[in-house]
């Protein structure tokens, strides 16, 4: 079987082949895999500096794709074996896929719904009307993440980031605000709290945590002198500006922040079952009515070892097809 295998943890994959045996169990299926999106958790774990690292060797890699069960219906499914490869294992807990959305879009989509549709409708429980601040929201979760708020209702969506034509961009998807993070810390915090005097911030997704999460704090806060202060939602879902904060007593003893985190260990099963059965497909039907975009740059598996090292536009999942 022609499979992207890892020899040895920190190395690139290599396009190769290996026999694995197929035993399948009780709530098992057999993929023929069409599409696998390369995504920071698999470069993680090939790494070596993931909890969830590879062990043994030589192994396929990849956690999810796309594909076709023995009767031909199209899947996504997380992989009981290493998806980047001909044919894996994946468990019953798989969402069909419209016929009318190519393979390459459907395998990208999970994981940026995942971080985007779960923080915002699961975890911070999204009302239509409104006010939601992603901050960091130019890569490819953010642009997913501003879709899905506009979808359901969002009535402000304000954006942070660093690339400017990347914001512009967020602005046709939906965003109403953008603030650019490389502005200095007093102008970013003036614009957030003229912001949140007219259009009081009620969910705050987080990618970054970090320096710009703290700066949002402080503008969150109430006024200690008359105790207004508006309830926000705050939900971690990434620490790509940093993986702490200091965060003072006072910010929360003078404020109504909530704050959340979001990610498999705070998920439940139940939940997840959600996004499997309910939330997914929902956004594949968008996505093949052309009213939820995502974009990709697709590469054949005998091409892995020059695509996994390659530096792709910001905003843009890599997606292998078999």
């Amino acid at each position: 079987m022609k499979a992207a295998i890892l020899h040895k943890s920190g190395s690139t994959p290599k396009y190769g082949d290996i026999d694995l045996l197929f035993d399948l169990k009780e709530n098992q299926q057999l993929l023929n895999v069409k599409a696998a999106a390369v995504k920071n958790l698999d470069k993680a774990r090939v790494s070596g500096k993931h909890y969830a690292s590879y062990r043994e060797f030589p192994t396929v890699v990849g956690t999810d794709g796309v594909g076709e069960l023995a009767d031909g219906t199209r899947v996504y499914g997380f992989g009981i074996t290493g998806m980047l490869a001909e044919r894996a294992i994946i468990g019953d807990n798989y969402t069909p896929i419209p016929h009318t959305l190519d393979y390459v879009t459907a395998a990208a989509l999970p994981n940026a719904v995942l971080g985007s549709a779960m923080p915002l409708l699961i975890r911070a429980k999204l009302v239509a009307g409104q006010t939601v601040l992603f901050n960091g929201a130019t890569g490819v979760t953010g642009h997913v993440a501003v879709q899905i708020a506009k979808h359901y209702g969002a009535k402000n969506i304000i954006v942070t980031g660093r690339n400017e034509r990347l914001l512009e961009e967020l602005r046709s998807y939906g965003a109403t605000h953008l603030i650019n993070l490389k502005d200095t810390d007093e102008s970013i915090k003036e614009r957030l709290a003229v912001i949140h005097r007219e259009t009081p911030i009620d969910i705050v997704i987080d990618y970054l945590w970090g320096k710009p999460i703290s700066l949002i704090m402080e503008i969150l806060k109430g006024d200690s002198i008359t105790h207004i202060s508006h309830t926000t939602k705050i939900v971690t879902a990434g620490d790509m500006a940093g993986k702490e904060i200091s965060l003072s007593s006072s910010i929360l003893r003078t404020s109504a922040i909530e704050i959340l985190g979001s990610g498999f260990g705070s998920l439940s099963p139940e939940e997840l079952i959600v996004f499997n059965k309910v939330i997914l497909p929902e956004m594949f039907l968008l996505a093949s009515n052309n009213k939820l975009h995502i974009q990709t740059e697709a590469h054949s598996l005998e091409n892995i070892e020059e695509a996994w090292n390659k530096q792709l536009a910001s905003g843009t999942r890599l997606v292998i097809t078999i």
